[in-house]
């Protein structure tokens, strides 16, 4: 089975994206295929995408292998063509256990041709370059005729239910009264965590990142704590976070942890991390380390409102003690969130249903 965290990343999307802009610049057309919908135990989630070249090559994947045969057939007639095409499929649970699944269930896919004239090279030039930048976009499409608008965050007068995908990453298939079924496609870039000291959480929260799919970089100026042995096929940086943190740069899209709990580095990092627009900023340390923190901040000329960013104690409260069950805690709570309460996206969704119904 391949890596659950990698295989439908934010990384493979990008191959896909790019793959389909090299076969549109040499063909003038290139078929895009991408899940709009899931039921039951689907082998690849709603967003995964499958480009196919006028000759046949193609990246990426709709399911796994289940059904990609198919789909390229369908993308050939949608290439001669020009119209779009909803498929629909159903993945037998002999299948599904093949591709890692406990049980099957259905899938559906929307196969449109992007033209080189016709606004696809601009697209897809469009979700690279935000891609490149670390800014995330929505694709909303009609099903009906294929016609997309693009939604960033800057976007004026942005819809409620594009807003609260555009921070969540959940792509949806939606249908309204005016335009029957819509698809919008949420394209983050990945969740990225960064983390302050080489310690054993961080070892351990490297490999629950490295499962989960989001990217890591862990910087630490002591060598000694900063070694590839310690840290096989991570990004490190062995220097000082007031040093490496300009260069990776701080967004939206990116949590930062601090547990090297030694104050003359994390301190450093978190004179940085609050003035940023990262999404979390984490700190290890007991309420008294972290009283003792505040003040060393506060006279480092913080704000209360800068210094109230800081989650301590780090991690969701379940308890944790041994480093592993720390670390846990805190991908919990890094998940948490990127992705918000389930409760306050169900809220969000029966908004914007209400709202398209009125």
């Amino acid at each position: 089975m391949s890596d659950p965290g990698q295989v439908h990343s934010a990384a493979a999307r990008v191959g896909v994206l790019r793959a389909a802009r090299d076969w549109l610049e040499r063909d003038g057309r290139v078929a895009l295929a991408t899940v709009i919908d899931t039921w039951g135990s689907a082998p690849v989630p709603v967003g995964g995408q499958l480009a196919i070249a006028a000759d046949g090559s193609f990246e990426g994947s709709v399911s796994g292998g289940c059904i990609e045969g198919e789909v390229i057939t369908e993308a050939e007639e949608v290439l001669n063509d020009g119209r779009p095409r909803a498929l629909e499929f159903g993945v037998a649970d002999e299948t599904a256990w093949r591709v890692g699944l406990p049980c099957g269930g259905q899938v559906r896919v929307f196969v449109e041709r992007l033209d080189r004239s016709g606004g696809g090279l601009e697209f897809l030039e469009k979700a690279l370059a935000a891609d490149g930048r670390r800014e995330g976009i929505l694709v909303r499409t009609r099903l009906s005729d294929g016609q997309r608008t693009i939604f960033e965050k800057t976007t004026p007068n942005i819809p409620s239910e594009v807003a609260s995908r555009l921070r969540s990453g959940e792509s949806k298939l939606i249908k309204t009264p005016d335009e029957g079924e819509v698809f919008l496609h949420a394209m983050l870039p990945p969740a990225r965590i960064v983390v302050i000291g080489a310690t054993h959480i961080a070892q351990v929260l490297c490999e629950l990142a490295r499962l989960t799919g989001y990217e890591i970089i862990v910087i630490d100026p002591r060598t000694a704590f900063a070694s590839p042995e310690r840290f096989p096929g991570v990004t490190l940086r062995a220097e000082w976070p007031q040093d490496a943190l300009p260069q990776v740069g701080l967004d939206p899209y990116t949590a930062v942890v601090v547990v090297a709990h030694v104050s003359h580095i994390d301190d450093e990092a978190l004179k940085i991390a609050v003035k940023s627009n990262c999404l979390y900023i984490g700190a290890l340390g007991s309420s008294r380390n972290h009283a003792k923190r505040r003040q060393r901040l506060m006279e480092a000329g913080l704000s209360e409102e800068e210094i109230g960013r800081i989650k301590n104690p780090i991690g969701l409260d379940i308890g944790a003690q041994t480093p592993a069950e720390i670390a846990t805690a805190i991908m919990a709570e890094v998940i948490l969130a990127v992705r918000g309460p389930k409760a306050e996206r169900k809220n969000q969704r029966a908004e914007a249903q209400y709202a398209a119904s009125a």
